[in-house]
C-alpha cells in the first residue's frame, strides 16, 4: 500500500486565509438562507420522562460545571 503525505495542520487549527474566505462565502449566502421562527417548545412534564439513564461519569461531569451543578 503507498503511503501518502498529507500536509495537515493540528487538530482543530484552521489557516487564517482559508477562514477569512470560509467567513466571506458564509456572509453572502446569509441573504439565502430563509429563517423561520419556531414557537418554544411546551415544558413537558418530570413525570413524562421515563427510560432516560445517565452514565454516572457524565452525571459527575455535569455536576462539576458551574451552568448545571456546582
Amino acid at each position: 500500500m503507498p503511503e501518502h503525505v498529507i500536509n495537515a495542520l493540528p487538530t482543530g487549527a484552521i489557516e487564517p486565509e482559508f477562514l477569512e474566505e470560509l467567513r466571506g462565502q458564509g456572509a453572502r449566502m446569509v441573504p439565502h438562507w430563509p429563517v423561520t421562527v419556531s414557537p418554544p417548545a411546551a415544558p413537558v412534564s418530570l413525570s413524562r420522562i421515563r427510560g432516560v439513564t445517565v452514565p454516572p461519569a457524565s452525571a459527575q461531569l455535569l455536576d462539576k460545571m458551574s451552568d448545571y451543578g456546582d
